[in-house]
């Protein structure tokens, strides 16, 4: 007998759900670090590889065409020779720094929390296989340790 499907307690959608609208402009590798770096000052390209050192210059290269397409970032070319490129956050990008600094305050407490409590279910599995193997007459296997 199937069991019965219980209705969605969650308000529907609208049309255009809000989180996808959101979503789609924080989505992407770096995006948020580039808004966050954006979000003190405006900031040259070089500057910007030096405060992201991991992003490769085409990725980086490839979000600030993204964010400046969607109205999250705006370019300014510089009368200087060289010319210079700076890189600002719109009234948009702005908007989105206090949802990121959540994530980022979020990613704070995750990192101080106890080992034993990240660690729980893993501790669970570890106990469940070592009492499934002794009550099949064996040993259970030897488990690498969590990495952390």
């Amino acid at each position: 007998m199937p069991l019965k499907r219980r209705k969605s307690r969650v308000p529907p959608p609208m049309p255009v759900c809000p989180l996808t609208e959101c979503m789609a402009l924080l989505g992407g590798a770096w995006t948020p670090n580039v808004i966050w770096y954006l979000n003190g000052e405006a900031r040259r390209f070089s500057e910007l590889r030096a405060d992201i050192p991991k992003i490769s210059a085409k990725v980086l290269s490839g979000r600030l065409r993204d964010l400046e397409n969607k109205g999250v970032v705006t370019r300014k070319v510089m009368p200087t020779s060289p010319p210079t490129v700076e890189y600002a956050l719109t009234t948009l990008g702005r908007e989105l720094v206090p949802a990121i600094q959540a994530i980022v305050d979020i990613g704070h407490r995750l990192k101080r929390r106890k080992p034993d409590q990240v660690g729980v279910r893993k501790a669970r599995a570890k106990s469940t296989t070592s009492a499934k193997a002794k009550s099949a007459g064996g040993t259970a296997a030897p488990q690498a340790p969590p990495s952390s």
